[in-house]
């Protein structure tokens, strides 16, 4: 079987058998296609060199040779390449449409080649020879696309603000110092408005009444008032009692008002949140004027007051009381009991949870400052004591509990010494198990709220990193928890006078 059509003498053109039936070579094979194509002579010589200018200035007066196959026969197989002009047309032939049927007639096979943009201007192919125009654009896939790059470009811009965020939360007090962005520590004159009260009790001093005044609004920051008195020099006589204030007032206009007597409420008391019986008795004693003697031997038996617990502790509710002149002592302690038992029942707490739903409120509020964080640190209380956990945890281990039953939460740091954490007291949750035998402190509404209504969530650790502002970090695992305990150390060494 034949290896190419060049091999095989009936498939080369009519003509292309040379003189006694030997194949043509193939150099004569094209000159005898090209003259075929003309019309010339067997034996005419193929026109070389450049085309009259007639010829080139008209297409079709172009000879027509095979598309495979060069211009200039001496140029080889590949010339073709490399020719100028339009491509040459194939053609064949059809039955001509005719009445007498037998005439035939030369079409250009389109259908062999593919035009160029020359053959549409001169008109010899049109658009359909070249094909189908590309089709449109996908607009669903443009905005697709769209949406993807809008989407990364708002997780960057994300990151960066989280990350920021965390970097100012952290060092806000570094950058300002820094970049020269410290805010004013006092409310600027003329800001007071409404009213405050504000408790001073026995023996306190500038730093605790500056702590005070902050947490009634008066002052605008923690150290307000305290680095007043240190600039100046005052060390005032503060007599003790409950003082009627206005919010957002200068350290100066504080200080005046505070040595006022005009502004001394009488036989008014205020309990804050988080105080203990042993500090409540005394405020009560200089509100009424009743020796402090007779209030402790009022708080003796618990059951006078309708209270089964062995103490008052937890049921003296904070708040802000005034008292008839001729009140008594038993009169003065059932008002703040009844008062704590209002709280409870409006909380939805049953008779017979009271005395745990105070307890554990009462860890709530000596451990937290804000609702919201109330609500996680009972979460957390919740999550500790879940059986599934006792193999994890086992205890409590809350740092208020261990110094309530060491009696050193009143030495003005919030720190646990190693003592209080061994000291195997039925308070201390680093010793025993479950809840401490009975409250710590009174717990308010928020507190006693947040313990009926725990928030949703995973946490088991919780670290107070910022003691102005209360900023408290939950974690669900040990390693997160080291590292918010290392930010508290950080912030601690950068404020060594704040009460760590």
């Amino acid at each position: 079987m034949p290896d190419s059509p060049m091999d095989d003498p009936s498939a080369a053109p009519s003509g292309a058998v040379g003189a006694g039936g030997a194949p043509l070579s193939r150099r004569e094979a094209r000159e005898a296609a090209a003259r075929q194509v003309t019309g010339e002579a067997p034996g005419a010589e193929v026109p070389r060199g450049p085309r009259p200018a007639a010829e080139e200035s008209s297409p079709l007066a172009q000879p027509q040779v095979p598309a495979s196959r060069a211009i200039d026969a001496e140029a080889g197989d590949d010339a073709w390449l490399f020719a100028t002009g339009p491509a040459p047309v194939p053609t064949y032939s059809r039955a001509g449409s005719g009445t007498d049927g037998g005439t035939t007639e030369t079409v250009p096979d389109r259908s062999a080649r593919t035009a160029t943009l020359q053959d549409l201007f001169t008109g010899a192919s049109s658009t359909d020879d070249i094909g189908a125009p590309p089709p449109p654009k996908d607009k669903r896939k443009r905005r697709r696309g769209g949406w993807i790059a809008l989407g990364i470009v708002l997780l960057i811009i994300g990151g960066v603000g989280v990350g920021v965020a965390y970097v100012w939360n952290t060092y806000e007090d570094k950058i300002r110092e820094v970049m020269g962005w410290e805010e004013p520590k006092d409310y600027e004159e003329g800001m007071a408005n409404g009213e405050a009260y504000v408790t001073i009790a026995s023996g306190d001093t500038g730093s605790p009444i500056s702590q005070s005044l902050y947490e009634a609004g008066v002052t605008k920051t923690p150290d307000a008032f305290y680095d007043y008195l240190i600039e100046t020099g005052e060390n005032p006589p503060f007599v003790p009692g409950v003082f009627k204030l206005q919010k957002q007032m200068t350290s100066a206009a504080a200080l005046e008002a505070l040595l006022d007597p005009a502004n001394k409420m009488e036989n008014t008391a205020q309990l804050r949140e988080g105080l203990t019986v042993e500090q409540s008795l005394p405020l009560l004693a200089e509100a009424t004027g009743i020796p402090l003697e007779e209030f402790q031997a009022a708080v003796a038996d618990p059951s006078v007051y309708g209270v089964t617990a062995d103490s008052l502790e937890g049921w003296l509710f904070p708040a802000t009381y005034t008292f008839d002149p001729d009140v008594t002592t038993q009169g003065v302690i059932q008002t703040l009991v009844d008062r704590t038992v209002q709280s409870l029942d409006e909380a939805g707490v049953p008779e017979d949870q009271r005395q745990e739903i105070l307890t554990i409120a009462s860890i709530i509020q000596r451990e937290a400052r804000y609702e919201a964080d109330m609500q996680k640190v009972s979460r957390v209380i919740q999550n500790r004591l879940d059986p599934a956990n006792q193999e994890t945890f086992g205890l409590l281990q809350m740092d208020s509990t261990a110094q309530y039953g060491y009696g050193e939460m009143h030495d003005g740091t919030v720190s646990s010494s190693q003592e209080a954490l061994e000291d195997p007291n039925p308070w201390n949750t680093y010793v025993n198990t479950g809840l401490p035998i009975g409250p710590i402190s009174n717990p308010g509404d928020l507190a006693i709220t947040a313990a009926m209504n725990p928030a949703d969530g995973p946490w088991l650790y919780f670290v107070t990193v910022n003691l102005n502002t209360g900023e408290t970090v939950f974690t669900t695992n040990l390693a997160d928890h080291n590292a918010a305990v290392a930010q508290w150390q950080e912030w601690c060494s950068a404020n060594p006078d704040a009460g760590c």
